[in-house]
């Protein structure tokens, strides 16, 4: 990812889309990036574009009023620090075609969970559901203010990125991603694996996730044979970012049964919960989108990063 990729900030002139844009500022100005605001225009004014230039009527306005961009003017007039740079355009076409080819070379893309058109029981919008299962770089969900309240509870992930692994699949950009937001906020990862419980009822008890240090993996300790050997695959698989950023404390978990529904119940405390798309090994003709990343963007109470590798860029 070149040094000087913008953070993009996706708009529509919604209340959802102001918190998305506030995240985006606010990432900006962590990684040192430019901020790129953009809004899709709707499909009156792409036609309106479009007959002017067909007819070549000069009595007609050069552009169709964009309402949006006057409201993000307004917004960021009134609003807190912003990056050194900051641009904003319109764009045509779909909104998952036009934010897919914008998005190309951006560190990451940030959106609203719904946008105007969207049912108030929608967990998530038809757009978002899109962008983040076709975006060629990382795109950010941060939901609405139904799913986004506050902790009511201490838990382990209060503040900290959380980084959904499976450590034999999950892409090395996915782990660089969550390392690199952690670093730059100053906080811990937390690393969630979930590995599979046999259908003893001795074993099925749920619990409470354990947060284990490296050195509590020694082979005299306790837990059971599936969550030690996670944790060690875990650890394998973690040395080369422990390396590359020293300063970024971790804290390893592994879980009984389903990794979705132990990383929603982190979302209610954690900055950010980070997931891969899809396994690598999936070809064009499977599902865009995992099961994993398609559950925890449809019911995280905070803002996930849906992370695709290199392959995914089309």
């Amino acid at each position: 990812m070149s040094s000087n990729a913008p953070v993009i900030a996706a708009v529509d002139g919604s209340e959802h889309s102001l918190v998305a844009l506030q995240w985006a500022r606010g990432a900006a100005l962590r990684h040192g990036a430019e901020l790129l605001i953009v809004h899709v225009l709707p499909d009156h004014a792409q036609l309106y574009a479009g007959r002017r230039a067909s007819l070549h009527d000069a009595r007609q306005p050069d552009e169709f009023a964009d309402p949006v961009g006057e409201w993000v003017r307004g917004v960021l007039g009134e609003g807190p620090t912003l990056p050194d740079g900051v641009r904003y355009e319109s764009l045509e076409g779909s909104v998952p075609e036009a934010l897919r080819v914008i998005g190309s070379g951006a560190l990451m893309l940030v959106m609203g969970s719904r946008g105007r058109g969207g049912f108030a029981s929608l967990l998530l919008g038809s757009s978002s559901r899109a962008v983040a299962s076709t975006a060629p770089c990382p795109v950010v969900v941060v939901p609405h203010a139904e799913r986004n309240a506050a902790a009511t509870t201490s838990e382990e992930s209060a503040g900290r990125v959380v980084l959904g692994l499976h450590a034999a699949e999950t892409p090395d950009d996915v782990l660089s991603f969550a390392f690199a937001e952690a670093a730059v906020r100053g906080t811990t990862v937390q690393v969630v694996s979930a590995y599979a419980v046999p259908p003893a009822p001795a074993l099925v008890i749920d619990r409470p996730f354990e947060v284990i240090p490296p050195e509590g993996l020694a082979d005299e300790g306790d837990g059971v044979p599936a969550e030690r050997e996670m944790l060690r695959s875990q650890t394998e698989r973690l040395a080369p970012l422990r390396t590359r950023y020293p300063d970024v404390s971790v804290e390893q978990a592994a879980v009984p049964g389903d990794a979705a529904g132990r990383l929603v119940d982190a979302s209610r405390s954690a900055a950010l919960v980070v997931v891969g798309r899809h396994h690598p090994r999936r070809t064009a003709m499977s599902l865009q989108i995992g099961s994993v990343a398609h559950a925890v963007l449809h019911h995280a109470h905070g803002p996930v990063a849906i992370v695709p590798t290199l392959k995914d860029d089309v």
